[in-house]
C-alpha cells in the first residue's frame, strides 16, 4: 500500500512540475520586406483650390491600387518641403511624388532620392535639372494659348492686357506665358504691366489692382495666372464698379470662378481634368515603386536631360460651353454653379 502511495505522489508531482514549466519560445522571423507599397506625396500647399481634389483622387486611386500615402505639405515654405522629402527619403518610402514649392531649390534633394534608388515623380509643376522619372501635367503652354485666344476674341487688335501672374519660381508659370504671348504677339496686344504673386498669394492681386487702378482700369483685359488671383483682382475692380467691365481670364476651373463666368464677371477659366491627372499618377506611382516600366510616353527636357513626360490637354471654359464641360462632366454640380444667378 506505501508503495503505491509513493507512486502516486511521484506521478502527481512529475505533473505538477510540467504544468509548471515554461513553454518553448516561438521562432520570430523578421521581416525584411514590406508588404505594402509606400508613396510620399509632398504638396507646396493647399492655398491653391484644386489640390485637395488632386490630394483625395491620388490617394484613393493609390488605396486602390494597394499602396499607402504619406501626404506632406510645407504651408508653401521651400525649406519645409526639403525637409519633408528627406524624410521620406529616411523612412524609406518606394516612390516620392512632389508638388514643388520651387523648380530649382529642390533639385539636389530630387537627386538625393534618386541616390537612393528611391523613384520621383514631378507632378503639375517640373523641378528643373533634377532628372525625375516623370513630369505629368497639363499642356502648360495651350493653357496660356487659351486664355489669350478668348481674350483676343472679345478684344480688338492692339488691345491692353494686365498680367497678374504666379511666381518665377514656378515652371508652369514660364510656360504658361509662353503661350499666353504667341498668341497676343499676333494680335499685336500691348502689356504695359506684368506683376508675379508670391506663393500664389491671391491677397496680392488685390493689392496690385489697388495700388495699380488709374493704369489698369485702362487696360481691357487682365490674365491672371489661376482662379485664385482672378477672383481677387476682380474684388478689387468691383470695389469700385469696374467687375464685367475689363474682361479677367484664369484657370483651374474652380466653383467661384464658374460662378463669376455665369455671373459675367470672369471670361475664362481654363479647366484641367484633375481628376484624371490625379488618377494617372497615381498609377505611375505604384508602376514605379514596384520598379515597373511606364510604357511610352513622350519626353521633356528638364535642363540637363530628357525625362518621361505625360501631358494631358486643357479646356477653355466660358459662358458658352461651362454646362457641357463643367457641369455634364461632373466637375462641378448645376445648382452650385448657378446658385448666384438672379
Amino acid at each position: 500500500m506505501m508503495r503505491k502511495l509513493i507512486a502516486v505522489l511521484m506521478i502527481l508531482s512529475v505533473l505538477l512540475c510540467a504544468g509548471c514549466s515554461k513553454p518553448e519560445p516561438k521562432e520570430v522571423t523578421p521581416t525584411t520586406k514590406k508588404d505594402v507599397c509606400t508613396i510620399g506625396l509632398s504638396f507646396d500647399s493647399f492655398v491653391i483650390e484644386r489640390w485637395t481634389r488632386d490630394r483625395d483622387v491620388f490617394v484613393s486611386t493609390a488605396n486602390e491600387l494597394g499602396a499607402e500615402v504619406n501626404v506632406q505639405s510645407a504651408g508653401g515654405d521651400v525649406a519645409t518641403q526639403i525637409s519633408q522629402i528627406k524624410y521620406f527619403i529616411e523612412i524609406g518610402v518606394d516612390a516620392i511624388v512632389i508638388i514643388t514649392a520651387d523648380a530649382y531649390e529642390l533639385t539636389d534633394v530630387v537627386k538625393e532620392a534618386k541616390g537612393k534608388g528611391i523613384p520621383v515623380i514631378c507632378y503639375d509643376r517640373l523641378v528643373m535639372n533634377a532628372g525625375a522619372d516623370l513630369y505629368i501635367s497639363f499642356d502648360n503652354e495651350a493653357v496660356g494659348r487659351q486664355m489669350a485666344e478668348a481674350i483676343c476674341e472679345n478684344v480688338p487688335d492692339g488691345g491692353t492686357i494686365v498680367e497678374i501672374m504666379g511666381p518665377e519660381s514656378d515652371y508652369n508659370v514660364e510656360q504658361v506665358m509662353s503661350g499666353f504671348n504667341s498668341v497676343c504677339e499676333e494680335h499685336a496686344m500691348n502689356i504695359p504691366l506684368k506683376y508675379n504673386c508670391d506663393s500664389w498669394k491671391p491677397e496680392l492681386a488685390y493689392d496690385y489692382v489697388n495700388e495699380h487702378f488709374d493704369e489698369i482700369s485702362l487696360a481691357d483685359a487682365i490674365m491672371c495666372g489661376n482662379d485664385a488671383l482672378a477672383g481677387e483682382a476682380i474684388h478689387a475692380l468691383a470695389e469700385r464698379g469696374y467687375a464685367g467691365k475689363i474682361f479677367v481670364t484664369g484657370q483651374d476651373g474652380d466653383l467661384e470662378a464658374c460662378q463669376r463666368i455665369v455671373e459675367g464677371t470672369q471670361l475664362v477659366t481654363v479647366y484641367k481634368p484633375v481628376e484624371k491627372l490625379a488618377r494617372l499618377a497615381a498609377e505611375c506611382a505604384v508602376k514605379l515603386a514596384a520598379g515597373q516600366s511606364l510604357g511610352d510616353t513622350d519626353t521633356f527636357f528638364d535642363g540637363t536631360k530628357y525625362i518621361s513626360y505625360i501631358a494631358i490637354e486643357p479646356s477653355a471654359v466660358t459662358r458658352d460651353n461651362i454646362d457641357s464641360v463643367i457641369i455634364d462632366s461632373g466637375f462641378h454640380l448645376r445648382e452650385e454653379v448657378y446658385m448666384n444667378e438672379g
